[in-house]
């Protein structure tokens, strides 16, 4: 990062950010905004909770399923659209419309039709996750050379051997793009199902610092959202950086 032409750290800028929140909580212009410092010592409280424990055991078993669900759906859809032209004629439209509409519209309905346990939550996660997972993929499989498909033909593949051994590895950099983006995706449906659904787990705790105005918390247990959200975004990152060299062998 470039300042006035002197090159800065990238840890300086959540630094700064810091700093401007502890200014503008400390000067208490804002009163859901409080000082950074007592957000960190609720957070530490917090943390050794029972009831954030549990909330945090509830959601991250929710999350996992429905993630899941979302990444063998996801990853197998977008195989058939990547590979079946008649498959991306038909489904290629609803997944663009899905990937773009405001699924939370469509929490209410999935209430009447799992209830209001944690199956709605998990098919919430997976809502959200699967669409950007299965265009990703698309766009991945798409770009594979046909030549390496032929040439995997003429050395005998299988059509199972195909898929395994060379597609998949090739279109590796896009499924873990699509991977990582549903993660967050899902971060965002968990949090909303919990909302919306049943109010349980860390939807019960937001729900709950918000009406009684504890804004310590509250923020504290957004600081965890966005770490979980930001710690798994960046592992799958890592492992992209990995595998970009199979993006090579489509060419």
């Amino acid at each position: 990062m470039n300042l006035f032409g002197l090159r800065i750290p990238f840890a300086v800028a959540p630094l700064l950010w810091g700093v401007l929140w502890e200014i503008v909580g400390q000067s208490g212009t804002v009163f859901i905004i409080p000082p950074l410092s007592s957000v960190f010592v609720s957070l530490f409280e917090l943390v050794q909770r029972g009831n954030f424990q549990a909330a945090a055991w509830q959601t991250l078993t929710s999350f996992s399923k429905g993630m899941g669900l979302a990444v063998v759906v996801g990853i197998a859809l977008g195989f058939l659209m990547g590979r079946v032209e008649a498959a991306n004629r038909l489904l290629g439209m609803w997944v663009n419309i899905f990937a773009s509409a405001p699924l939370s519209a469509l929490v209410p309905v999935l209430m009447l039709l799992f209830g209001l346990g944690e199956t709605t939550i998990i098919v919430t996660v997976f809502l959200f996750a699967v669409w950007i997972i299965i265009l990703d993929t698309f766009a991945g499989v798409s770009k594979v050379n046909t030549s390496l498909v032929e040439m995997g033909r003429s050395f005998g593949a299988t059509r199972v051997q195909l898929y395994v051994k060379l597609i998949f590895w090739a279109a590796l950099p896009e499924i873990l793009a699509g991977i990582r983006l549903g993660l967050i995706r899902g971060v965002k449906g968990v949090v909303i199902g919990q909302l919306l659904v049943s109010v349980v787990a860390f939807g019960q705790l937001f729900a709950t610092y918000s009406r009684n105005f504890m804004f310590d918390e509250f923020w504290a247990l957004a600081i965890v959202m966005f770490a979980f959200a930001l710690g798994l975004s960046g592992l799958i990152g890592k492992l992209e950086q990995r595998v970009e060299y199979y993006a090579g062998t489509r060419d």
